[in-house]
């Protein structure tokens, strides 16, 4: 993936959506009206971190290229350099795969 032209604030993450298989197990196809949006994906950016009430900052768990697991409608999507991404906090991230 070329570098990202975004620098994400604060505790701010930007995701890339791995795409879902499009067969099940049995070898039955998917259409893609059927198909859901998948809840997982790869960390592109992130942001430094929040901040606490001392103001102390308080980095980020995950970096770029982490396979993340997120909320069904956590994140704004956004488009940027023809990609379709996510930004949300990453709190909205449930956690790391592998």
């Amino acid at each position: 993936m070329a570098k990202l032209n975004f620098r994400p604030l604060h505790d701010r993450v930007v995701v890339k959506r791995i795409d879902a298989e499009t067969k099940t197990k049995g070898g039955i196809i998917i259409p893609d009206s059927a198909k859901e949006k998948p809840q997982e994906g790869e960390v592109v950016a992130v942001g430094p971190g929040g901040r606490d009430e001392a103001g102390k900052l308080i980095p980020i768990d995950v970096k770029a290229g982490d396979r993340v697991l997120f909320g069904k409608w956590s994140g704004t999507e956004i488009k940027l350099d023809g990609q379709e991404l996510l930004i949300m906090k990453e709190s909205d991230i449930m956690g790391v795969v592998g």
